[in-house]
């Protein structure tokens, strides 16, 4: 990969990251946009295979990775809750 191209993404992956008391972490929906998944239901099979990869290196998957729920707008106006999980910066970055 051309060193522009691993600088752009790394930017994209910084700008996406959110921190809460110190923690950094990521959404998995913006995850999903930025690793090029268009669909949910792919995605979601990507977090369960790194949920697995925590458990074989004998971490508490709940200490890297939190089910959440979002509100969302919709074209109409109205919100509505989607499913979601957040995964730590530290996971994220050892299972990549």
């Amino acid at each position: 990969m051309k060193r522009e191209i691993i600088s752009q993404l790394h930017s994209s992956f910084e700008l996406a990251v959110n921190e809460t008391d110190g923690v950094e972490y990521w959404f998995a929906r913006d995850l999903q946009e930025l690793l090029g998944y268009s669909k949910w239901e792919n995605f979601i099979k990507v977090i369960d295979k790194a949920k697995i990869a925590s458990t074989n290196a004998k971490q508490e998957v709940s200490d890297h990775f939190l089910d959440v729920r979002k509100m969302v707008d919709l074209s109409s106006g109205a919100k509505r809750e989607i499913e979601g999980h957040n995964a730590e910066k530290e996971i994220t970055n050892t299972y990549s």
